[in-house]
């Protein structure tokens, strides 16, 4: 039996295009070739199961060999096999209805993948990397014929008799020289570790021989012979085809050290399981990432059916969670997903809204049944809870209930409890609801202490998302504020009814302003004298709260950007109600006047970090001076 024939694509230039245009991706032609033996030997198996098929499975594997002295490469399995007319239907007949329409689409498409996935081109990905193929198969059906097909990557082919004699099908593929990287036994191993890990069948890469002791010779001398060893690469039961109760927690550790062996080991996980609107599994760990915001994407893998597919899953996770480590294994995603795939499907959207409620749940539920351990590991939490909830509205409503707030003193609340916490004390005249927040704790202590002095709370917000959280909270809240504790004086802080007496007049007003002015003298530091507490700052420097607030958000890039360019600019507070004015006031050398205005001017700078250089220098010189 012997036939020739040409593929019925309607088209010369398919190969040179497959070749050219998917070069980028061509390591997966090995995951199609293995993915397809994986259908084969399952539809065997399954076909055994239902009673259409009464003959030995055997073992079921797939071979996977290189042999690099003849440039082959081999995928071999036991599955259902093809007859020669299955070979002309599913092999010849390629899926287009026109070279026209062929072209015309594949201008469309944004990668390998979604050209693959489009047109059926899973097999023919073996032109990618090779001059000729040939196929040797034998169906499972009785009386079945062995088929050999060949072709050499035009459009012509050849089907003859075929060699194979067991069920099943073998792949050979002879690999050009372009790509003789293929042939490399770690290359193949890179690739079989990748794609196909945690494939449901057994996938065996050669046959490794070893040594091993077979008794002693005459002499007394240890014998040895020569054995294969199977090295097999996959698991076939990864821990998210298991029943969550069947699991133990060193179950799930092991398994996360599995997927990241450098990782500290996650806080705690999320067991994904659902079989409808959709079918979805998968496991997620959220892992430590402290205080830094730890944008580590391509974390989460996805799989269809054990085979995986892609570490992009921008479209089906939440952007928030991109922070998650784990797996997701989704059957009603196509193994040759795109990205416009993703973007348009109507499951990968419910999939996504899943996830987003999952978690939600999941931190409810440890919110509840153990605060104090919630707690303990808010540093952690924090980040993606914030993250949710400024980007996601349907996240945002269910984390109210255990979403932190964190005051000086390591004290957490939720946002209603902490609402309530400070109402009474720190609504202003406007009947505004102000926090008071620091965002470098050691550095505005002395703004704290002031603050916590006239009982005011203030929360720690120094996270790389706080800029933003802080926004969000203020938009979520009706006539509620946020002001960074050394954004102004206490008193201006939360302004209340009733002011302070000034004790100077305004000819000794205007004597004091001047006398500051001379030994600021920076253009960027506006001096304002205001009456306040004889006992707080003699002087404060202070930024405007959203002129800062402004600049933290350009630091971050985005429509704030040009903030970042902007001067920075102050407010020099002299508090004209201190002891200090009084003394600078009686002092009658002019000179001395200003040196002691500049004094309290450096111990004001000095308390925020902004003594440096020269200036910190003369301070020094000065302090010297006047001890």
């Amino acid at each position: 039996m012997q036939e020739k024939g040409t593929i019925s694509i309607h088209t010369e230039n398919i190969f040179p295009i497959i070749k050219k245009f998917l070069y980028s991706d061509h390591e997966i032609f090995l995951r199609e070739l293995v993915s397809n033996a994986v259908d084969a030997t399952q539809k065997i198996k399954r076909l055994s199961s239902l009673g259409q098929f009464n003959g030995e499975l055997g073992e079921l594997m797939i071979d996977v060999a290189v042999d690099k002295d003849a440039r082959t490469i081999t995928v071999s399995d036991k599955g259902i096999g093809m007859t020669a007319e299955e070979i002309k239907k599913y092999i010849n007949q390629i899926a287009f209805s026109g070279a026209t329409e062929f072209m015309e689409k594949f201008k469309e498409a944004n990668d390998a993948n979604e050209i693959i996935g489009r047109f059926g081109l899973g097999f023919y990905s073996a032109f990618m990397v090779a001059d000729k193929v040939e196929i040797q198969t034998l169906s499972y059906q009785q009386g079945a014929e062995a088929a050999r097909w060949i072709c050499d990557g035009s459009t012509e082919f050849e089907i003859s008799e075929g060699n194979r004699l067991q069920r099943g099908t073998d792949i050979i593929l002879y690999i050009n020289e372009e790509n003789s990287e293929f042939l490399e036994e770690y290359r193949l191993q890179q690739i079989l570790d990748k794609y196909c890990r945690f494939l449901p069948v057994p996938v065996r890469f050669g046959t490794k021989s070893k040594s091993v002791q077979d008794g002693e010779d005459e002499e007394g001398k240890p014998k040895y012979k020569s054995v294969e060893v199977d090295n097999i690469v996959n698991n076939t039961t990864p821990l998210w085809t298991k029943t969550p109760t069947d699991l133990k927690d060193e179950d799930y550790l092991s398994f996360y050290r599995e997927l990241y062996p450098m990782a500290e080991d996650p806080l705690f996980w999320i067991h994904l399981n659902v079989d409808y609107p959709f079918n979805l599994t998968g496991i997620l760990y959220f892992p430590r990432v402290k205080n830094e915001l730890e944008l580590q994407r391509n974390k989460i893998q996805l799989y269809s059916r054990q085979v995986f597919i892609t570490d992009e899953v921008k479209d089906i996770v939440p952007e928030f969670l991109m922070l998650l480590h784990g797996v997701i294994d989704s059957p009603d995603i196509p193994l040759n997903v795109s990205r416009s795939f993703l973007q348009a499907d109507s499951n990968v959207k419910k999939i996504n809204s899943y996830i987003t409620r999952k978690v939600a749940d999941k931190l409810n539920e440890l919110f509840k049944n153990d605060r104090k351990a919630y707690e303990e590991k808010w540093n952690d939490i924090g980040l993606f809870v914030k993250y949710g909830m400024i980007s996601d509205e349907k996240f945002d409503e269910k984390a109210r209930d255990f979403a932190l707030l964190k005051n000086t003193k390591g004290e957490f609340f939720t946002l209603e409890e902490y609402k309530e916490k400070v109402k009474d004390n720190q609504t202003d005249k406007e009947g505004n609801l102000v926090y008071l927040y620091a965002s470098e704790v050691a550095k505005q202590d002395s703004f704290i202490q002031a603050a916590e002095k006239k009982g005011y709370d203030v929360l720690v917000m120094d996270g790389p998302l706080d800029t933003h959280f802080i926004g969000h909270v203020e938009r979520k809240a009706e006539k509620l504020t946020l002001k960074r504790v050394d954004a102004d004086v206490p008193a201006k802080l939360i302004e209340k009814e009733g002011k302070i007496e000034d004790v100077l007049t305004e000819e000794q007003r205007n004597a004091i302003k001047d006398v500051f002015s001379k030994a600021v003298n920076k253009p960027n530091m506006q001096v304002e004298l205001e009456p306040h507490q004889a006992d707080e700052m003699a002087v404060t420097v202070t930024m405007d709260e959203f002129m800062r607030r402004m600049k933290d958000m350009a630091k971050m890039g985005g429509p704030y950007s040009f903030y970042g360019s902007m001067p920075d600019n102050y407010k020099v507070v002299v508090n004209s109600n201190h002891k200090l004015i009084s003394k600078i006031l009686d002092t009658p050398d002019e000179a001395q006047k200003e040196q002691l205005a500049r004094q309290a001017f450096d111990l004001a700078l000095l308390s925020q970090g902004m003594l440096t250089g020269s200036d910190l220098t003369a301070f020094v010189s000065r302090s010297m001076e006047l001890i």
